[in-house]
């Protein structure tokens, strides 16, 4: 189980800066207590719901998924050794042409979301988030893992506070298995699923197989059935593959009711982009517990 230094008080007092378990890099959480009241003051006092911490997250304004998953996680943790005091501000990026049926389509969706990430960011850190997450699967419309670098770092110029992304987190999740060989399960159609295979190639990981379903709306990856999830699963997840683990991309794409169904059954971690990364960004900010409802990678790491 991950340890970390520098627990957060349960309280929300301040809480002095640490090095985060996974990235190994400095983490500050800055306090959110304060005087809510003239009559109060000079006493402060924590958020009365997200007094542990706040966390930011990005997602396109298309995305129906991503927050409801991350708040199922929080819901099936409400104690104290759990989540209890944990919120999430959610900021929609204005991607208002959701066409992703073809490589322009792409490329335009691209355009909307970094062309609107500072507004919804600005809009984002009105409610005083301690730590941020990018509910975006960048690799759909970034090719190549240093580009997908160098777009987060300009984002991240927009704020001080820390961030959880989904090219970190996802390689940390998949080398705590000492994984290599993957299954690679997207929403996207051949030009968004390409660029995920070059993603996981680029970090050093072989796509021994993979399935796009072929979305040619953002809106329609929440529709997805699970049975076809679990179908594509079932069909990479064979002898003659020997993965390691499965992979999926794509935030709007529901994944955590495939996970803790198929994970005993194959005996393979799969790893779903938004359970990983809220195991990120929880294990960086000190919440170092087992948790319920996200899958091996959050009970065993």
């Amino acid at each position: 189980m991950v340890q970390m230094s520098g627990l957060k008080n349960d309280k929300g007092g301040d809480r002095q800066p640490h090095t985060g378990s996974l990235s190994k890099k400095p983490v500050s959480i800055p306090s959110a207590c304060v005087s809510p009241t003239p009559s109060l003051a000079p006493v402060t006092y924590p958020d009365a719901r997200s007094f542990r911490q706040r966390f930011g997250l990005l997602v396109p304004a298309t995305n129906t998924t991503m927050e409801h998953e991350l708040w199922s996680i929080i819901f099936a943790n409400p104690d104290r050794d759990g989540l209890a005091g944990v919120g999430l501000h959610t900021s929609p990026v204005l991607t208002p042409k959701p066409d992703v049926s073809s490589a322009e389509g792409v490329e335009q969706y691209k355009l909307q979301f970094l062309g609107d990430v500072e507004a919804a960011l600005k809009s984002a850190l009105l409610a005083a988030p301690q730590y941020m997450i990018m509910g975006m699967s960048l690799e759909h419309i970034v090719y190549g893992i240093e580009p997908i670098k160098a777009t987060m770092a300009k984002i991240e110029q927009y704020c001080d506070l820390s961030w959880a992304t989904w090219h970190d987190a996802v390689k940390v999740a998949l080398d705590c298995y000492g994984a290599n060989r993957i299954g690679l399960l997207t929403p996207f159609e051949k030009t968004g699923n390409d660029s995920a295979i070059r993603m996981f190639q680029d970090l050093g990981f072989e796509v021994v197989a993979s399935f796009g379903f072929g979305c040619g709306n953002a809106q329609h990856i929440a529709h997805i059935p699970d049975w076809a999830k679990e179908k594509a699963v079932m069909e990479m997840a064979t002898a003659q593959n020997k993965l390691d683990a499965i992979v999926q991309c794509g935030t709007n794409m529901s994944m955590i009711d495939v996970t803790q169904k198929l994970e005993p059954i194959i005996d393979i971690p799969i790893l779903g982009i938004n359970s990983v990364c809220f195991w990120y960004a929880l294990r960086e900010s000190g919440f170092c517990g087992p948790l319920r409802g996200g899958g091996r990678l959050l009970r065993e790491f």
